[in-house]
C-alpha cells in the first residue's frame, strides 16, 4: 500500500513510518521539523519537509496514496495555554486543509491520531468513547475540534475516517525538551542522575501509560480494518497507574533513589484516566502486550540518551 504519514519525524510518526516501511509499504512522510527529527527515519521513507497547511505540497504528496495517517500537531498542553491560536492553526486548520486536499485528490481513508486528553475530568472509569468530552486545555479542544472536522467532512465527502484517541504514549526515543518534558523519560532521566522527581499533586492522580509498540500496532491495524468508518477508538493500556506507583517502578528499573518533591497541582489535569479498550479489541483486534514495568525497562535500556546517564 501507499501511505502518507504527517508528523512523520515525531515520536509516534517516525515509529509508524519506519514500521510501515519495514513491512514493505511505500511510505511518504511530511513534517515541518518544528519539533521532529528526520534522522530517526528509515532511508526507505520518502521524507518531505513542509507545513500541513501547504495545500500544493499536500496535493503532490497525496497522489496515489491509499491511506493517510494524520499525526502532524502541536502537542504540549502548557504551551497551548500560552499560544491557543497557534494550536488552532496547526491542529484544526491543518486538519481541515488535509481533508480538503484528500477530497481534491481522491484519497479514500484517513486515520487521525487524537488524544485521550479530550475526556478531561470524568466520574466513570475506565473511559468509554461515548463519554461526553470535557477538554481542559486549548490542546485538548483543538484535538476534539479536529475529530469533529474529520468525521463531518468524511461523511459529507465519502472519505473513510478512523479517529484513535491515544492515551499517554511512551517508549525509546521519546524527545526530552528542556521545558515541559514528558513524565516518563523525565522521571527515568532524573532517577538515573539521582536527581529530583517533581510531582504536581499528591501523587495519587492516575494515567494510562501505553507503550510505543502497542500504539503502532493499533495504528497499523486501523488502515485496513473493516467496519471502522466514522468511529472513535481508544488506544491505551487499559491499566490505571498512579504517579506514586510509576515512581516505584522507575526506581526499580533504574536502580536509582531520587528525591521526590510534591508540589501543589498546577496543570488542571484530570484526577484519573484509564482507557476502556472494548471497542479497540473488537474492531482492531488490539490487545496491548507490554506492561508498564517491561516498557519502562525497555525504554531505559534501549534509549541511548538515558542509558549513558547511568554509565
Amino acid at each position: 500500500m501507499q501511505f502518507l504519514v504527517t508528523g512523520a519525524a515525531g515520536f509516534l510518526g517516525s515509529a509508524l513510518a519506519n514500521r510501515l516501511a519495514r513491512e514493505g509499504h511505500n511510505v511518504r512522510g511530511l513534517d515541518d521539523l518544528s519539533t521532529g527529527d528526520p534522522s530517526v527515519l528509515s532511508p526507505s521513507v520518502n521524507f518531505t519537509r513542509g507545513d500541513i497547511n501547504d495545500r500544493p505540497k499536500l496535493w503532490t504528496l497525496l497522489q496515489g496514496v491509499d491511506c493517510v495517517y494524520h499525526l502532524a500537531a502541536r502537542v504540549l498542553v502548557p504551551e497551548s495555554v500560552l499560544y491557543p491560536r497557534e494550536y488552532d492553526k496547526v491542529n484544526v486548520g491543518g486538519t481541515v486543509a488535509l481533508m480538503e486536499a484528500m477530497h481534491d485528490v481522491g484519497v479514500r481513508r484517513v486515520v487521525f491520531i487524537s488524544s485521550g486528553a479530550i475526556y478531561g475530568e470524568q466520574s466513570e472509569q475506565p473511559l468509554r468513547e461515548k463519554a461526553t468530552p470535557q477538554p481542559r486545555s486549548p490542546y485538548a479542544v483543538s484535538k476534539l475540534a479536529a475529530e469533529y472536522y474529520v468525521r463531518t467532512i468524511g461523511r459529507l465527502w465519502g472519505i473513510e475516517t478512523v479517529c484513535l484517541r491515544v492515551f499517554n504514549a511512551y517508549g525509546p526515543g521519546q524527545p526530552l525538551p528542556p521545558v515541559h518534558p514528558p513524565v516518563i523519560p523525565n522521571f527515568l532521566r532524573q532517577a538515573a542522575l539521582e536527581g529530583t522527581l517533581v510531582v504536581h499533586g499528591d501523587g495519587y492522580q492516575t494515567r494510562d501509560y501505553v507503550y510505543l509498540d502497542d500504539v503502532v500496532n493499533a495504528m497499523c491495524g486501523a488502515a485496513t480494518a473493516p467496519g471502522v468508518n466514522d468511529l472513535v477508538i481508544n488506544v491505551g493500556s487499559g491499566v490505571e497507574t498512579s504517579v506514586r506507583e510509576l515512581i516505584r517502578l522507575v526506581r526499580e528499573v533504574t536502580g536509582g533513589n531520587p528525591e521526590v518533591v510534591y508540589n501543589p497541582r498546577n496543570d488542571g489535569g484530570p484526577a484519573r484516566m484509564c482507557a476502556d479498550l472494548t471497542l479497540a479489541k473488537e474492531k482492531l483486534g488490539y490487545s496491548p502486550a507490554v506492561s508498564l514495568e517491561v516498557g519502562l525497562r525497555n525504554t531505559f535500556e534501549m534509549d541511548a540518551k538515558l542509558r549513558k546517564l547511568k554509565g
